[in-house]
């Protein structure tokens, strides 16, 4: 089926997601402009308090969860560590590797803008999600 063309139905579906995701990204990019911070920044902060099981990150880490390469993520965290949101440390482990860890700053900003973010998908609950995926599931 993969060859076959998409439905009506199907892009309707695939665009209502879209909407969908782009309204909760406009949500975030606003919220976290009107408190000082870049979208990158805050994924920054919340990747490093929302890693699994530990307070901090590796850039190599941070760069996956971002997406993005691994100089890019550098260049992140230098700018956050100039705002002082985040600081390093020399990796337990692997002294090659570099721990990122939140400061004080950084912990406040990031609950700060969490608790926004949270509130904001509570608030979509029922309007954030993607109608029709079943008939997307079927159709494969």
């Amino acid at each position: 089926m993969a060859d076959d063309a998409l439905s009506k139905k199907e892009f309707e579906t695939l665009s209502n997601f879209r909407y969908q995701l782009r309204r909760f990204l406009r949500f975030s990019e606003e919220a976290v402009h009107s408190h000082g911070l870049t979208h990158l920044q805050y994924l920054l902060l919340l990747h490093i308090k929302g890693y699994h099981d530990r307070e901090w990150a590796t850039i190599g880490e941070l760069a996956e969860k971002l997406q993005s390469h691994h100089h890019g993520a550098v260049s992140l965290v230098s700018r956050c560590e100039k705002l002082g949101l985040v600081y390093r440390k020399q990796g337990r482990s692997d002294k090659r590797e570099v721990e990122v860890h939140l400061t004080p700053e950084g912990n406040r900003m990031v609950e700060k803008l969490a608790r926004l973010h949270r509130d904001e998908l509570i608030d979509s609950t029922g309007i954030f999600r993607v109608p029709g995926v079943d008939e997307l599931k079927q159709a494969e």
